[in-house]
């Protein structure tokens, strides 16, 4: 049985401000999104939160005929006035007053960066994959059934996906193949903080996975809060929440008798950072770069993401202890991130970065029945 997981950075279509050369600034903007949003959806409109909201709307262009990174959808009621002689303000006084929203525009992936990540995922041939960042479940069958075929692969069978909190389109979902079936699904994005904040970035979903030879094994498949943005000791924040909640459901299970447990994705955090403590060092998870079989390939790093180095270990494949104890291989698959050092193979279609299948590396475990 192989699993795996891999943060595919959006399938066909992603964000503009995603693609920004200038990391920071793309997620100053998706900040911005959000935080507007979370303004516009309140009931009543504080003197603060008009102002707050005026700043938000300069710095996305949102007046402009065509902003750069973002459309403004206004579909009932007047939100803002701009008189020709004074300064714009907020005439909407709260949600009931009109409806509309600010979302992120999008653009196509790069047609031979799609095909790249179509090659990891046939070349790894993973029974279960965590997919990370996938826009929906439409595309991740399209995916399936057109780019693994036409690179002679065949498609997974079952392919689930719960959308989740992110409105940008980056969700996590499960695809399973060889005989290996979905059975209950259990979603998270309802969990809450004591704030009235949702714990989950996007989800923590569970899934009952049922193997060829009639074993259980819950995949629980997770995308935390990133490092990006303004608010760096919220993010931080907001990650320990997340890696508490994902303890908190991982014990549930265990504690009901669910012996085979798996854990993985995209924690957007190093090893040893505080946040994760409470899921790495506080359960009986074992993370799958420990184990003796493990093999980080050509570039003898951990690094799951960029230049591959220790610094950039966040993506985790964490196993309870039954599962640990029947691993065969582990390692990482990195032929389809780029390296202008020549610190792994590439696949000989990825010319430049553009054409890259992710910044992440493929994460997997190959395990005995």
């Amino acid at each position: 049985m192989k699993i795996a997981a891999f943060n595919v950075e959006n399938l066909f279509d992603r964000p503009k401000a995603f693609n920004l050369d200038d990391h920071a600034k793309g997620a100053a903007i998706t900040d911005a999104v959000a935080e507007i949003n979370v303004l516009i959806n309140k009931d009543e409109y504080s003197a603060a939160d008009k102002a707050r909201m005026l700043v938000l709307i300069g710095e996305l262009k949102l007046t402009s005929s065509n902003p750069p990174f973002v459309n403004y959808r206004k579909i009932r009621g007047a939100f803002w006035k701009k008189p020709r002689n004074g300064p714009m303000e907020i005439v909407a006084n709260g949600r009931g007053d009109w409806v509309g929203w600010v979302e992120l525009k999008t653009e196509p992936n790069n047609a031979v960066a799609v095909m790249n990540t179509g090659r990891v995922i046939k070349e790894v041939g993973a029974d279960i994959l965590a997919v990370i960042e996938a826009e929906d479940r439409v595309a991740l069958m399209q995916f399936s059934e057109q780019v693994l075929k036409k690179l002679g692969g065949a498609p997974y069978d079952e392919i689930m996906l719960i959308d989740g909190n992110d409105q940008r389109g980056i969700d996590v979902g499960l695809m399973v193949t060889n005989g290996y079936s979905v059975g209950l699904m259990r979603s998270h994005i309802a969990d809450m903080l004591p704030n009235g904040e949702r714990v989950f970035s996007r989800d923590c979903p569970e899934y009952q996975v049922t193997t060829p030879s009639g074993e259980t094994i819950w995949i629980l498949p997770n995308h935390f809060k990133s490092k990006f943005g303004g608010n760096d000791q919220g993010s931080i924040d907001k990650r320990a929440a997340q890696a508490l909640r994902t303890a908190e459901i991982y014990e549930t299970l265990r504690a009901a008798g669910h012996d085979k447990v798996v854990v993985l994705g995209d924690l957007n955090d190093t090893p040893d950072a505080g946040p994760l403590q409470r899921l790495l060092a506080q359960t009986d998870l074992k993370e799958i770069t420990d184990h003796p079989s493990f093999s980080p390939g050509q570039f003898n790093g951990i690094g799951t993401y960029s230049t591959g180095s220790k610094a950039h270990k966040i993506d985790y494949m964490l196993l309870s202890p039954a599962l640990y104890a029947r691993v065969t291989a582990a390692g990482l698959f990195r032929k389809g991130a780029w390296t202008a050092s020549g610190r792994w193979d590439m696949f000989p279609e990825l010319e430049k970065d553009i054409h890259a299948a992710s910044d992440h590396h493929l994460i997997w475990v190959d395990i005995s029945d």
